[in-house]
């Protein structure tokens, strides 16, 4: 007896255009309101290039989003359409387009036609980007375990955590890391750059919106990852030039940054373990004599016949964060006489200190009773 076989379909099954145009209003509507849509309502743009970088993320989610509509479109259409029936013979085929050179023809050239001009859009931005102003201030981001530096070219001291930039006014940034792969990302901004260990990147924009905004490390680079928190502060022309001022003044306490160590918030027993990690190989924690590098630091806060800090200053809270936080390599000026140096302390960069490091073990050797 002879195999009966049911024969090829023919055409792209039924209702197929009418599907098509449904789908091609449904991707009009969101294109329109991914085109309308006020970004800097919902996440405001504080600097110049804010808006292009804006324009070519809707660029983007139109295409995406035609892409996603025709495709899961598609995907449903045909899925209903030829699918299995109990009526069907068991050698029954659906469509056949193989060697459908239109067909063929259309998916090739529509992607690379996209591909293209989103690639010609995204070089015009970039070039934009390499080559607007930045040099009236040109400073430096560096990322540690787990805060931010910033370098300004007229202060002799690094800034903690908090970047201020004055408004309309051109900035360089260049960043780089000084242990792991960190990141620097403002997105009001809207740029971001990887902060890689030996490779400096640079960043240019003109900050346009006076605030406060959140600086994010958008690379996990350790257990203190989400510790990792900064701000951008762009101030006014007057703010700014009061803020540096006061930077300038160089030797105080909230110069220095000791002012925005939360002393009080310090936890011993992550200090003694810090203590461990980044401090015994210079110091002990027994008696002041009990030199390995630095002097010994057990019962720096209580022991009457524990002389003053190397830097002179009284055995308080305050002062011990200090020298963590700027290091020290002048004289010995514990006693009333004067020495010469017994070593360098290195600054808080060095260490890779946070403010949450700082005071942690400055309540450790505050401890140390």
């Amino acid at each position: 007896m002879a195999n009966v076989s049911t024969p090829q379909q023919k055409g792209m099954g039924p209702g197929f255009w009418p599907v098509t145009l449904g789908l091609t209003v449904v991707n009009v509507l969101i294109s329109i309101f991914i085109v309308t849509l006020p970004i800097d309502k919902y996440l405001p743009e504080a600097a110049v290039p804010s808006g292009e970088i804006d324009a070519l993320f809707k660029f983007m989610s139109v295409l995406g989003n035609a892409i996603f509509v025709y495709v899961v479109g598609y995907l449903i259409y045909f899925s209903i359409v030829w699918r299995h029936r109990s009526t069907d013979s068991p050698d029954a085929l659906g469509i056949q387009i193989a060697d459908n050179h239109t067909l063929e023809f259309w998916w090739t050239a529509i992607p690379t036609v996209l591909v293209g001009i989103l690639a010609v859009f995204s070089v015009m931005i970039w070039y934009g980007l390499q080559n607007q102003l930045g040099d009236v201030l040109t400073m430096e981001a560096i990322g540690h375990q787990f805060n931010y530096e910033f370098r300004y070219p007229t202060l002799k001291t690094s800034v903690q955590n908090d970047m201020h930039v004055p408004v309309n006014t051109p900035v360089t940034l260049h960043v780089t890391s000084v242990d792991v792969i960190h990141s620097f990302w403002v997105p009001e901004v809207r740029l971001k750059a990887d902060m890689v260990p030996g490779l400096v990147q640079t960043l240019r924009f003109t900050p346009t919106r006076v605030g406060k905004y959140r600086i994010i490390c958008t690379e996990f680079c350790g257990v203190g990852h989400s510790a990792m928190d900064a701000a951008l502060y762009v101030d006014s022309q007057a703010d700014f030039s009061k803020w540096l001022a006061g930077q300038a003044k160089g030797g105080s306490e909230t110069a220095a940054g000791v002012a925005g160590v939360p002393l009080a918030k310090g936890v011993a027993d992550q200090g003694k373990v810090l203590f461990g990690q980044k401090c015994s190989t210079c110091h002990s924690i027994g008696p002041f004599e009990q030199k390995i590098v630095g002097p010994g630091l057990g019962q720096i806060s209580d022991n009457p016949n524990h002389p003053n800090l190397i830097t002179g200053k009284p055995r308080i809270a305050q002062n011990i964060a200090w020298i963590l936080v700027n290091g020290y390599d002048g004289p010995d000026k514990s006693t009333a006489v004067e020495k010469p140096p017994i070593g360098v302390m290195p600054n808080r960069q060095a260490n890779a200190l946070s403010n949450r490091d700082i005071s942690n073990l400055t309540a450790y050797l505050m401890s140390l009773k």
